[in-house]
Formats: structure tokens, sequence, C-alpha cells
């Protein structure tokens, strides 16, 4: 393979290549060659402290593009921008701006759990001028939330094609799964609210919702989202209805909409990732502080049961991205970094190995990671997989990670745009971060 300007301009047998010797010639002798990885649900603005760390956490765990999905528009725009203007050192930044939710909205900075990502949109007009403010700025994407009405939801679903931007999100609540896929939801993070639809009674928990939506509109929105979810979501796991998983699905698969599962993030709780010494390991290169706390936290949920709903849905998470990727419905790897513990890149890995589990093959799992989100940006014929006239976007390993999904975290050099960032380089990145 030869590499110039920071695209692959030819890939042929080592044989057939010939360089003269003022090239940087890299021997792969033993070693493994994947695209760049993709983190596709990640948020800059959640710990904004945290933010300054998170490039080269991405760029050493192998992470050449990142896909933020929903914040500070201002703030997000930053990195954005520093992406584009240092491309060869920086990964690739996808926004979509704030969440764009109803009212009242979950994320309006109430509390630290819950920091200003959205905007609540009251009017029809404020919707669309919100749309297109977001589209004159340039966000690559739009992201619908869980209190949006239906009619703010078809809206933003109709301007989204009008300007050619991809709409992804969280079922509203006062919608089902088929009604969103239908009206022109592009993708779904975090399985967000299938459950509801997949159950024998779903016509009377879309009702109850509703209902519950009107009667808490002077609510907080995180009490009024959680307060529905913990009213419903054991109910419909125990309605749980094949047949109408079926017919929510296929509607899925006929209307192309995508699925980011998160299972890292959703499992977390129950399978208490945080929990290994190389994760903790990863808490050393972020903030001093950002870590005490997380570890705090921790030691809290440490103390907390697994009671037996949360493990039956972590169970069905597992079992229902299983069965998405057997419908054929196109999955992406994404992990809400820096959510729940959840350290830039190092996350990404976990995530892989999670789909693995829910029954994906390696190579299957390294695509959503990979091929499928170039194809969902339509940059399927610059990235995604080791071709020419693609950007060299690369990471070199040294294990198979065909044979073990976790090889892939046996990362012996990283290329972005062409520019080389061999083991030494790498361990000289984390060291930096270790000493800020």
């Amino acid at each position: 393979m030869v590499i110039q300007n920071g695209k692959i301009i030819q890939v042929s047998p080592s044989k057939d290549l010939h360089l003269s010797e003022i090239n940087t010639i890299i021997d792969g002798t033993g070693k493994y060659l994947l695209p760049g990885l993709w983190d596709t649900h990640i948020h800059f603005s959640y710990i904004k402290e945290l933010a300054p760390n998170m490039f080269d956490l991405f760029l050493a765990n192998g992470i050449t593009s990142v896909r933020d999905t929903g914040g500070d528009i201002d703030f997000i725009n930053k990195w954005k921008e520093k992406s584009l203007s240092d491309p060869t050192n920086s990964p690739r930044v996808m926004i979509a701006g704030p969440l764009l939710d109803g009212m009242p909205n979950v994320y309006d900075g109430s509390d630290p759990g819950h920091p200003p990502l959205s905007v609540g949109l009251q009017s029809q007009e404020d919707l669309i001028s919100e749309v297109n403010e977001l589209d004159s700025l340039g966000v690559d994407f739009l992201k619908a939330y869980e209190m949006l009405t239906s009619e703010q939801f078809k809206t933003i679903a109709r301007l989204g094609k009008e300007k050619g931007l991809k709409v992804t999100g969280h079922v509203p609540l006062s919608m089902d799964v088929i009604s969103a896929s239908n009206a022109g939801l592009n993708s779904m993070e975090h399985l967000r609210n299938l459950e509801l639809s997949c159950a024998s009674n779903s016509d009377e928990l879309l009702q109850e919702r509703r209902d519950l939506l009107l009667l808490g509109r002077d609510d907080k929105g995180a009490a009024l989202r959680s307060s529905i979810h913990n009213k419903q979501r054991e109910t419909a796991i125990k309605n749980y209805d094949k047949n109408k998983a079926k017919e929510v699905l296929s509607v899925l698969a006929k209307n192309d909409t995508w699925q980011i599962p998160t299972l890292a993030l959703s499992t977390g709780f129950v399978k208490r990732h945080f929990n290994k010494a190389e994760w903790h390991e990863s808490f050393n290169y972020i903030p001093k502080e950002i870590a005490k706390n997380w570890l705090e936290s921790i030691d809290k949920i440490n103390q907390m049961e697994i009671t037996p709903f949360r493990q039956e849905y972590s169970d069905w998470l597992i079992a229902m991205t299983e069965n998405i990727h057997n419908t054929g419905i196109e999955i992406m790897a994404g992990t809400d970094t820096p959510i729940f513990f959840l350290t830039p890149g190092r996350s990404l890995h976990q995530e892989l190995v999670m789909l693995v589990e829910a029954g994906l093959t390696p190579l299957e799992a390294i695509k959503t990671a990979t091929v499928n989100p170039s194809k969902y940006f339509n940059l399927e014929k610059e990235l995604g997989n080791i071709k020419k006239d693609h950007w060299a976007d690369l990471i070199i390993l040294d294990a198979n990670p065909l044979e073990d999904i976790n090889n892939t975290r046996s990362i012996n050099a990283v290329i972005k745009q062409g520019n080389y960032f061999d083991k030494a380089a790498l361990d000289e990145m984390m060291k930096q971060l270790k000493e800020k």
C-alpha cells in the first residue's frame, strides 16, 4: 500500500511496489491492518472539562472519526473547527448541535447529570427557526429527543429530508417506533423506547404515555421522563410479544432505520465493566477531579443491588440487538462517552466486545465501527475501507481481531490522513495526558 497526501494511492502486494529510499517505509510483517474506527455516539459537552483530553484519547485508541450526538453548538463547533484545521492530528468530527427536545426538555442544565445539551421547543415556529439556524451553522445531522410531540417530530424529519440531514435520536414518548420510523427517523440511539412498542399492550402504553406527558407538563423534563420509564419499561418487557417485535423490526428494516445500541452503556449497571482493573487504569488519562468523582460514584453503584428486572432488561437489550442484526437492520458502534464512566477511546473497544456477545461475528462488529458509519454519512467512497483513493485513516494491530475481538486494543500504530503515530508516539501522547 502507498500513501500520499493523506490518501491511499495504491494497494498492491509488496513485491509489486517500487519505492525509493526517500519514502517512509513501514514494515507490517506479522501485523494486522484495519480502517480507522468510529465512535458514533459521543458528547464533547457532557463534561466540558474532559473535552480537551478527548482528541488524544480517541486517536491513541485507534478512533479516527467521531459523531457528537448532542450538546452546546458553540462549544462543539470549536472541536469540529479544530479537527478541520488540523486533520492529521485530530479525529474527524461530525456534529448534530443540541438535542431538539419538546417541553419540558430533559437536558436542561438543572443538575449535574443533565447538563444543558438540549433546546426545549415550545412551538412549530421555534422548531423551524432552530433547525434553520443549525443548518446554517453546518451541522452534519439532527438529533431528535424524547419530549417532542408527534407533530414536532414529524416536522424535524421533514426538514431534515429537505436539507439533506439525517435525523437520529430517541423515539419520542408521544410516539411508537413504527410511526417514528415511517415519519423519517434515519437511526435510533440506545434502542431507546423500542421495548415499549414491542409489548402486546403497546397501544395502551402509548395512550398512557400521552396522558402522563400532559399531566406532567409542568414537571422537570428529566423527572417526567424517568417516571414514565419507571412506570412502563418493566411492564413492557414482561409483556414482550415476539410477533409484535417482528412487525416493528420489519418496518425498521424496510425504512432503513439504523440502530446504535450502545450496549456497553445500557448493560453497564449489570455488567459493571468499570470494575475491571484496565478500566480503572484508563482513568489515569482524564482530569484528576473527574477521575476522583467517577471512582466515588462507582463505589456507590457497587453497593447497589442488581435487581432481577435490571438483569432481565440487560439480557433483553443484548438479545434484541441480535434480533435486529438477524433482521438485516444496519448497526453502528457508539458508546455515549463520557456518560457512565465510559472513558473516551477505551469504551469503544468494549462496545465491540458487547456486539460480539450479542451475536455479531468479529468482522461484523468491526464493520459497525468502520464501513457502516462511512456509509451512514455517504462517505463510503473515501472512508471505511482500505482502498485506493480512500483517506489513510488506519490502525496497525499486533494481534488478529478476527480471532478475538479484544485484539482491537492491541494497537501498534495509528495513521490519521497519512500521519503515522508509532507506538512510541502513542505512548508519549498518553504520558502527556497522564501528566496534565
